[in-house]
This record gives structure tokens, C-alpha cells and sequence, in this order.
């Protein structure tokens, strides 16, 4: 079965978003996976010094097939050092994954087989 590890904002770190109803929309997401015959792992990462070690952790767990990197890394512009980051710790800690990218929290089993 192929894997898949999502690496996503925390809703719950930004401010101004509903935490709680970002959270439910995730989780319905990750249950998708499921329904494609793919293991699929979240890992909900805040902007500050917890992250890389959180995240190093996440990617060397297994060998990931994909790593999905989420829109709220990604898109805003103030985080573009943030998203760099993110970029080469797949690069260096799951060097055999491919690097997908979703539009949405909801649309990551998309993304993950867009690479499968």
C-alpha cells in the first residue's frame, strides 16, 4: 500500500482562522485515503522553533512514497522562507518521496496521486 505523509499548518497557530471547523475539514481528508487504498499520515506543523524538529521526525518515521506539502505552507507570501524550509527537509530527510502540492485542505489524496 502506498504512503503518503501530509505536512500542514496547524489551523489552531493561525490567527483569525476557526481552528476547530479547519480541523474537521482535514481530518475528513485524511480519512479519503482510505477510501483509496492509500496509508495516508497528517503532521500539523506551527511556524516557530518546534517545526523543524517536528518535521524531521514525521519524515524520517518510513519511507514516504509522497509527501504532500499544504496550501497554507505554501501561499502565503510571508511564509515563503517557511515554505523553503519545508522544501529541503522532504529533500533531505525523505529523499526517495515525490513533493506534491495541494489547492486546498481539501484535495490531497488528489495530489498524492497525481505522483503514485
Amino acid at each position: 500500500m502506498p504512503s503518503v505523509l501530509i505536512l500542514g499548518l496547524d489551523p489552531h497557530a493561525v490567527p483569525g482562522m476557526d481552528g476547530d471547523a479547519m480541523r474537521a475539514v482535514l481530518d475528513k481528508e485524511l480519512a479519503r485515503f482510505g477510501e483509496h487504498a492509500i496509508d495516508a499520515s497528517m503532521t500539523l506543523i506551527a511556524p516557530d522553533e518546534s517545526a523543524e524538529s517536528t518535521m524531521v521526525s514525521a519524515l524520517s518515521e518510513q519511507d514516504w512514497d509522497v509527501v504532500v506539502i499544504g496550501g497554507g505552507i505554501r501561499k502565503p507570501e510571508p511564509l515563503v522562507t517557511f515554505f523553503e524550509q519545508v522544501v529541503n527537509l522532504v529533500r533531505r530527510h525523505a529523499p526517495g518521496a515525490a513533493i506534491a502540492f495541494n489547492t486546498s485542505g481539501g484535495d490531497s489524496v488528489e495530489a498524492t496521486k497525481r505522483w503514485l
